[in-house]
């Protein structure tokens, strides 16, 4: 099983360990076009502020993160699991789970990134600021400039087993399964479902705080029951048997990721 996460926006610090070791990375097949994003980012911070804010979206109460891209190739770097933060990750909770959950999550995380591509949740990574909707001037727009180096590797990455796909749209432009891939593809929308009082019927929504959440916990779920199903049906049964209401639907044609819907009736 493969597991697609999107990152955090904001992240924790890098700390004091080693710098970054590109060639260490999962993924190797995106090693040059992670290299060429990485020059022009860290070119692009280190020639001007103002420029490199505007290109980031970077309002002036984060203006230092311009300074942490600049230094990017010497700052200390942590495992990708404990720079990424947020509601997601701390419902997941990676430095918790016990030693044959962490070896679970080592093996089927894959966190998409605008500067990375794709990083597994041990690679050892600096903290950033990159998101994938950024438009560097040279490269262009990072969710087309990722769709040929992703179509390369991410196949292969797939293997043969589940691909669970807990990407945001932003992220999930960078690389989209097709073909029989496609099929064994399940993706995931959280619906927070209420009772009108008014007219009786259920009314649902997505709310993006409560859909982080519930994505963190099903992972963690899976990651320390060690269940690791086949096929998107499989998942299906496993959340059902994990406590989760699933509703899914299966692709109407080949080619297609099936979408699962879990509805949730208490946000927490």
């Amino acid at each position: 099983m493969l597991v697609l996460l999107p990152p955090s926006e904001g992240k924790a610090s890098s700390g004091r360990g080693a710098p970054l070791k590109p060639e260490s990375l999962s993924l190797p097949g995106l090693a040059d076009a992670r290299q060429a994003v990485l020059d022009e980012l860290v070119e692009l911070c280190t020639a001007d502020e103002e420029k490199a804010r505007d290109v980031l979206g970077l309002s002036e109460g984060l203006r230092g993160e311009v300074a942490k891209n600049a230094g990017l190739r010497t700052a200390g770097a942590r495992p990708a699991g404990e720079i990424y933060t947020g509601v997601l990750y701390d419902a997941l909770d990676l430095a918790s789970l016990d030693a044959a959950a962490k070896r679970r999550a080592t093996r089927s995380l894959l966190v998409f990134s605008g500067l990375w591509g794709a990083v597994g949740v041990g690679d050892r990574i600096p903290s950033y600021r990159c998101s994938m909707g950024v438009k560097l001037p040279g490269i262009g727009a990072l969710g087309a400039y990722w769709r040929t180096p992703m179509a390369s590797v991410m196949p292969e990455a797939a293997g043969e087993g589940l691909v669970l796909d807990l990407r945001s749209s932003a992220y999930a432009a960078a690389w989209k399964p097709k073909g029989e891939l496609a099929g064994r593809t399940a993706t995931v929308r959280v619906l927070h479902a209420q009772l009108d009082e008014k007219t009786g019927t259920e009314k649902r929504s997505v709310v993006s705080h409560f859909n982080k959440a519930t994505k963190g916990r099903i992972v963690r779920s899976l990651l320390t029951t060690g269940t690791e199903p086949k096929d998107p049906a499989e998942l299906v049964e496993a959340l059902r048997d994990l406590g989760h209401v699933v509703e899914a639907e299966a692709p109407a044609k080949p080619g297609k990721p099936w979408a699962l819907d879990v509805v949730v009736r208490e946000i927490h």
